[in-house]
């Protein structure tokens, strides 16, 4: 279970990097933009690490508002999430 678990991770979050690549070309360019919904869900589902990567390489949607509140909000929950799942596994 856990290799299938971190497959996941690795996969969702390359494709976020990618997208987070793409939508900055597109912005270049000129062109129709990923939607901020399209890249939040990437984060929900688990690619916040690839999205924070992006942000970083491509320099973007670095101060957009509220797409980096919303970013930083999934960040802690998943955080929370992690950490409550950790000291479960602790306990138990």
């Amino acid at each position: 279970m856990a290799a299938l678990i971190l497959a996941w991770l690795v996969v969702v979050n390359g494709w976020t990097f990618a997208r987070f690549g793409m939508d900055k070309q597109r912005a270049v360019a000129g062109l129709r933009r990923i939607p901020e919904s399209d890249l939040l869900g990437l984060c929900l589902i688990g690619g916040t690490i690839g999205a924070y990567a992006g942000r970083h390489r491509f320099r973007h949607k670095t101060r957009k508002q509220p797409f980096s509140t919303y970013l930083h909000l999934i960040a802690v929950l998943q955080s929370g999430g992690l950490i409550g799942w950790a000291a479960a596994g602790i306990a138990a």
